[in-house]
């Protein structure tokens, strides 16, 4: 993608802020993303930035497609969360076999794609591919996608499991649960993926053995740079980037409050002349800036790496995840910092930064951001010793 034409993505998204910002409310009450978002989004071009040029994408640098997320969420958490999910996918399927790029792209590059990544369902191993059935959760706009990405172990015939696979099916071969309500990122509308025993041909099965190891079918169609980098580097950075932005949109939200708060409890001293609270406006804003120099600057050095054609090291990737990680971690602290310093008006259903504050503890959950696990890994690889997750 043209320098000018990353700019102008950028731009649009930048125009549609505010009208996601006055919408924040009606999506978290819809419990989904409004049409009307989804259009607009893939009208700036944003679902594009991770597709191949093989299909009609742009194919720009990561950090791009992360600074497009950080700026959604930061108008609304639901909004910036499912977009950095549906905007991962073209990546993800770029991975896979030129023919399931094919099935799904070869009618309508416009077509989105949801996932649920955990192991809730099982395949069967068949002739010409797998037999699939199970129930996951957590597909986070799946009522804007007509395909999805389901993550399960494969079996053979003597019930042995041979491998864990992601596979691609389309939505005649699922059905959705409408089931989502909850207390934070009410609006993702991240419903159930049920599936009754559909065929998936092997063709639309990525192993992950193979994308641990960054060799992929897909790069025989998409051999630039962008395709071969770690899945275990560019999905759980989806998943902070969002929560990186709401600590932002919460920070902006509680400094505007701020400048006209009068604090009733003391003498109706105005909150912006208490040294206390400048205090933590600035921890919560180093805590932000942090978090996301990191992030950046990791993907930037692993993308360039690739751009060189040089080996991806196993340290950084183990870097990359412990960062991530951390910058969740960040971005938390920061918002509960801004939270506990907003006063009991900011309790009031509606107001951003309790919303904020919500929808980045959901976001906390997600199993991308299992610190604990992260952090023993990266341990375990500074002693020298061998490292198996497939998440690296």
């Amino acid at each position: 993608m043209s320098e000018r034409g990353t700019h102008e993505v950028i731009a649009g998204i930048q125009e549609l802020l505010p009208v996601l910002r006055e919408r924040a409310q009606e999506t978290e009450d819809a419990r989904k993303i409004p049409d009307e978002s989804i259009k607009a989004l893939r009208e700036t071009g944003f679902f594009k930035l991770l597709q191949p040029k093989s299909f009609g994408g742009y194919e720009a640098d990561p950090v791009t497609f992360y600074t497009a997320v950080k700026l959604l969420a930061s108008a609304c958490g639901s909004t910036g969360w499912v977009a950095s999910i549906l905007g991962v996918h073209p990546w993800h399927l770029a991975l896979f076999d030129a023919q399931a790029q094919q099935d799904v792209w070869g009618d309508d590059i416009d077509v989105r794609i949801s996932s649920s990544y955990a192991p809730m369902g099982k395949a069967q191993v068949v002739d010409g591919g797998y037999r699939l059935s199970g129930k996951w959760s957590f597909s986070s706009g799946c009522d804007h996608a007509t395909w999805v990405l389901l993550g399960a172990p494969a079996f053979d015939a003597e019930g042995k499991p041979v491998d864990f696979c992601t596979y691609v099916l389309p939505i005649s071969d699922y059905t959705i649960e409408d089931v989502w309500d909850t207390v934070g990122l009410r609006g993702t509308g991240s419903n159930d993926i049920v599936v009754d025993d559909a065929f998936v041909p092997a063709h639309r099965a990525l192993s992950f053995m193979a994308t641990s190891k960054c060799k992929t079918p897909g790069q025989e169609l998409n051999p630039g740079p962008l395709y071969r980098l770690p899945y275990g580097s560019v999905h759980p950075s989806t998943i902070t980037a969002p929560i990186i932005g709401m600590a932002q949109g919460a920070y902006d939200a509680h400094v505007e409050y701020q400048r006209s708060r009068v604090r009733a409890a003391y003498l109706g001293e105005q909150a912006k002349e208490d040294p206390f609270a400048k205090v933590r406006i600035a921890e919560a804003g180093s805590e932000i800036d942090a978090a996301w120099l990191q992030l950046t600057h990791n993907i930037d050095e692993l993308y360039q790496l690739a751009c060189k054609g040089e080996k991806l090291p196993f340290a950084t990737r183990l870097r990359v995840r412990r960062d991530q990680v951390r910058g969740t971690e960040r971005a938390i602290a920061a918002i509960d910092r801004l939270f506990e310093n907003s006063g009991g008006r900011a309790l009031r259903t509606g107001t951003p930064i309790q919303r904020f504050w919500r929808d980045a503890h959901a976001g906390r959950v997600h199993a991308a951001n299992d610190a604990e696990r992260a952090y023993t890994m990266f341990g375990t690889g500074a002693f020298g010793l061998p490292v198996e997750n497939a998440m690296v």
